[in-house]
């Protein structure tokens, strides 16, 4: 005999025994908030792989500001996410990150753009929207970081996240959440219940 698979069918069975039909499982808050943190972090999670594979397929990345050069527009302490593109595909007023070597790269926004020695060579002039005249030299590049877009105040959090202890702290909260979630529970028996 196979068991009920319906309300319908489970409320006539209980008709036909006299007995009553079984009640609902109720959910406790400290469940209800333990599944809300659950989907939560399924959430983050999904996000954290999609961010990845958009990192990965589109060169897009993080960039943070130590220095006030780009303010108003991107102050101390933002974080940009940029996309590297070929050098010919930017233009005058566009922010980009360009790559030096043997020093950090710099971001600035692009006050004229000359050809290079090779088609796919691009001379850029730059200059920080606080500074008062363009960079000392030129920079001749193939290709440059894009800004989309920036977070004032977001590299605080960047550089918290990526302490030890708090990524510690992240992973065992994570697994303290994980646990709760998949341990096995005893179903409680109604006063009526068999």
């Amino acid at each position: 005999m196979s068991a009920p698979t319906t309300r319908r069918e489970l409320r006539a069975r209980a008709g036909a025994t006299g007995a009553a039909p079984p009640e609902p499982e109720r959910r406790g808050l400290g469940r209800l908030l333990a599944d809300s943190a659950l989907w939560i972090a399924a959430v983050a999670g999904a996000m954290c792989i999609a961010l990845v594979v958009l990192a990965l397929a589109a060169q897009v990345t993080l960039i943070m500001f130590r220095t006030g050069s780009m303010s108003p527009t991107i102050p101390a302490g933002s974080v940009a996410v940029v996309q590297r593109v070929p050098a010919a595909d930017v233009g005058i007023g566009d922010i980009v990150t360009v790559d030096r070597p043997a020093d950090l790269p710099i971001t600035h926004r692009i006050t004229s753009v000359a050809d290079g020695s090779t088609p796919a060579e691009r001379v850029l002039t730059l200059r920080g929207d606080a500074n008062a005249s363009d960079d000392p030299f030129p920079y001749a590049v193939t290709s440059v970081r894009r800004v989309l877009f920036s977070v004032p105040g977001a590299a605080s959090v960047v550089v918290a996240l990526g302490d030890p202890v708090a990524l510690g702290a992240l992973t065992v909260a994570a697994t303290v959440l994980v646990v709760w979630a998949f341990w096995p529970r005893t179903r409680r028996r109604g006063a009526g219940g068999g």
